[in-house]
């Protein structure tokens, strides 16, 4: 029991620093656009171009994980994203940012991602608790993004946005020793008919199984609408006229409150309908975004957002994860959940991309919000169809 614990918190904590510090690089962007003389445009290309890389690094982490360990994939992510982060400084030409931020750093985050840590735990835990373990790690990055924004809004104020990279390097040296907890004993792993089928095999019958391909979709949504918030918040913060410390906090509120709503997920779905979780999740995001635009986008305003889509804003994962498991069960489960990440990534590339070009094209955010809410929409429909059972190896 007691190791049990203490995966679950080693798979939390690394998945707590590594999307922590993707999650408050972007409180980078006004200082790399002063300091490196590097344009807005280029800048939000970077970290679009991130956001493919590490949808692209997702099942290619997975299918290391799956086939020589999930320590070793993890172990990859982590050194490749301390080399990305340690280029960021030293960035004098928008190429050499789009290396740093969209290349290196991106792929090990991709690469070391949550369908790594997820799989680990998934191979060693009955079918029915891995809802809530899943909760329970979705929860542990959403803390990190609690716990680090504030902390690198202050850095950033009082040291400079310098400091801050290095500080997060530190931090990735520190967690380092942890990724050995994730390695994967074979000889617990249940025998299931699945276990015949090669990995090319798996995949050409996820490509076949239309729940599967609805859940691709559904999640490209998800990253769409994550990448644009966590890129440009801090932009949208500054066009309402508002001190930079409440980006800060806004991050803050989104991790915190994303803390309880992967919670929330986590227990929900170990006892309750996955699709229709994930089905009610993207119509209220749609919803809140409505609310905000229509309100005065205050501090208060703001703050209020950021806590209600902190509460949808990952909640997706567990579930999205869980049903990936569900079907297909755990033998590579790692590379099948990251090709629904790589679909989320894609996603997040135009989010974070439109994000900024719409804005230098416009000087406002308004285009994309309704474009996050259209596409919220359309996954809360497309996830209603999903049948939540496991797919027949025997007669495929």
């Amino acid at each position: 029991m007691r190791g049990f614990i203490f995966l679950i918190f080693s798979a939390s904590l690394l998945i707590a620093v590594i999307f922590g510090s993707r999650q408050i690089l972007p409180l980078t962007i006004s200082g790399i656009e002063a300091d490196l003389a590097i344009d807005y445009l280029s800048i939000s290309l970077a970290f679009a171009v991130g956001q493919v890389v590490s949808g692209v690094a997702n099942p290619l982490g997975g299918m290391v994980a799956d086939k020589f360990g999930y320590h070793r994939a993890m172990y990859i992510g982590v050194i490749l994203s301390i080399i990305g982060f340690s280029l960021i400084p030293f960035s004098t030409s928008p190429f050499v940012l789009v290396f740093a931020v969209g290349v290196l750093s991106s792929f090990g985050a991709g690469f070391a991602g949550i369908q790594v840590a997820m799989s680990a735990i998934n191979k060693k835990i009955p079918p029915e608790k891995s809802g809530f373990a899943f909760g329970i790690i979705n929860a542990g990055g959403s803390a990190g993004q609690f716990i680090m924004a504030p902390i690198a809004g202050f850095i950033i104020m009082n040291f400079g946005w310098t400091i801050l990279l290095y500080s997060l390097i530190v931090t990735f040296f520190l967690v380092l020793p942890f990724c050995w907890t994730l390695r994967s004993d074979v000889s617990v792993e249940e025998v299931q008919s699945e276990d015949n089928f090669t990995l090319f095999e798996t995949l050409n019958l996820a490509a076949k199984t239309p729940s599967f391909v609805l859940l691709v979709l559904g999640f490209f949504t998800c990253g769409f609408h994550v990448a644009f918030v966590i890129t440009h918040m801090p932009g949208v913060i500054e066009v309402c006229g508002l001190a930079p410390t409440v980006a800060g906090w806004s991050l803050a509120f989104i991790g915190f409150f994303n803390i309880l709503g992967s919670l929330l997920a986590g227990w929900y779905i170990s006892r309750w309908s996955m699709k229709n979780f994930l089905s009610a999740i993207y119509f209220i995001r749609a919803a809140i975004v409505v609310l905000f635009l229509l309100s005065d986008q205050g501090a208060m305003a703001v703050l209020i957002f950021s806590a209600a889509l902190g509460f949808t804003y990952l909640s997706t994962v567990p579930p999205t994860a869980a049903l990936v498991g569900r079907m297909f069960g755990p033998k590579f489960m790692a590379t099948l959940f990251g090709i629904t990440l790589l679909s989320h990534q894609i996603g997040a590339f135009l989010g974070a991309y439109l994000g900024g070009y719409f804005f230098t094209n416009t000087g406002s955010y308004e285009i994309v919000w309704i474009m996050d809410i259209i596409l919220a929409i359309f996954a809360a429909v497309v996830h209603l169809p999903i049948k939540e059972k496991r797919v027949d190896f025997q007669t495929a």
